[in-house]
């Protein structure tokens, strides 16, 4: 049975604005134990864990709670638990909309199991990301990296202080969300090689990307298999602006058509082709990676290998909770297949 408190006149919860704590920061239970006229501990469970108190002193203490517009503090709730019931996720570059997807996807999973996303980024850089990974653990119950561009060691030091699962990148001994590329970039060769294109070039990421080293071994064996000459192109960064600047190199190579790391260079690299009176694809084909949003905003619309964005962030966030609820912890996980998406900026070559 429910204890109750014998106050001498209890303050009802309409009184609760006017009430010990006018003036003064966020309520607490002890405030709300007083206006319900209860005691602290029968609080504590019934905003806890509901169903251990009666219907009506579970519905007094809530009206109490509401006239005192009491918030649970996760941070306080922690200091006997340890748990903040918060996930941290790093991606590379938050104006990148390669990530867009990635963060929807682990957001709206983390919220089905009632945990916040606590969102940073690294901005391309390993140790602008290490020290923010450093920060977010002492506040997060564990920690998702996308694209990470710190070394292997550094991961696996983070993963033995709390929960880190990776996206985008194979680390041994910690638990990875990774796509299969092969199956897209095989389709986007076969079709560049059903229109005639003798020679593709490859524009790469970040010299830091696990990803775009593995775009590139598929990029080669896909040519391989079909009987094409691949060749690799640096890029400056991995945007618009360093799609732009790769177009020199992309004309210099000889290569009639591109694969690009990432959507973004692809756009940089048509509008900059454009720009110089380089017909695409009538003279050079363009395919990019990852489907982002406003891939088929351009002229023509970007043919470009679809990877599963949404259902890696998601993936890495069922995982991460699957760990922190006492799960196994798989040390690498393959998701979904890309694929070839067709449109405009790739097809045959014109013959003159």
């Amino acid at each position: 049975m429910t204890e109750l408190a014998k106050p001498d006149s209890a303050p009802t919860p309409r009184d609760a604005k006017n009430g010990a704590r006018e003036g003064r920061g966020n309520a607490t239970i002890y405030d709300i134990a007083k206006v319900a006229g209860v005691n602290p501990s029968t609080v504590s469970r019934a905003l806890s864990k509901p169903g251990r108190v009666s219907p009506k002193t579970q519905k007094l203490i809530e009206d109490a709670a509401a006239g005192l517009n009491y918030h649970v503090n996760p941070f306080a709730r922690a200091l006997p638990t340890g748990r903040t019931s918060t996930l941290g996720l790093i991606v590379a570059d938050i104006t990148n909309p390669t990530f867009f997807d990635i963060i929807r996807g682990t957001e709206s999973t983390a919220a089905v199991r009632d945990y916040t996303l606590v969102l940073a980024e690294s901005a391309e850089s390993a140790v602008t990301e290490l020290m923010t990974a450093r920060r977010l653990m002492a506040t997060v119950d564990g920690l998702i990296l996308a694209s990470p561009r710190m070394d292997d060691d550094n991961i696996r030091a983070l993963a033995r202080d709390k929960p880190v699962v990776v996206i985008n990148r194979e680390v041994e001994g910690v638990p990875c969300v990774v796509p299969d590329v092969n199956k897209g970039i095989g389709e986007a060769v076969r079709s560049l090689a059903a229109h005639g294109h003798q020679k593709i070039a490859f524009v790469a990421g970040p010299p830091q990307s696990w990803m775009s080293g593995r775009r590139w071994e598929g990029v080669q064996a896909a040519c391989d298999w079909s009987r094409l000459e691949a060749v690799r192109l640096e890029s400056t960064k991995p945007t618009i602006e360093g799609g732009r600047q790769a177009a020199r190199a992309v004309r210099a190579s000889g290569a009639t058509a591109v694969l690009t790391y990432n959507d973004l260079l692809a756009i940089g690299l048509m509008q900059e082709l454009q720009a110089a009176g380089i017909e695409v694809p009538g003279q050079i084909s363009i395919v990019g990676f990852d489907d982002i949003f406003g891939a088929n905003f351009t002229t023509p619309p970007l043919t470009t290998v679809r990877a599963p964005l949404r259902q890696s962030g998601s993936d890495a966030a069922k995982l991460l909770l699957q760990i922190l609820h006492g799960g196994t912890e798989d040390s690498f996980v393959v998701q979904a297949e890309s694929e070839l998406v067709i449109r405009g900026s790739s097809g045959p070559l014109f013959t003159r």
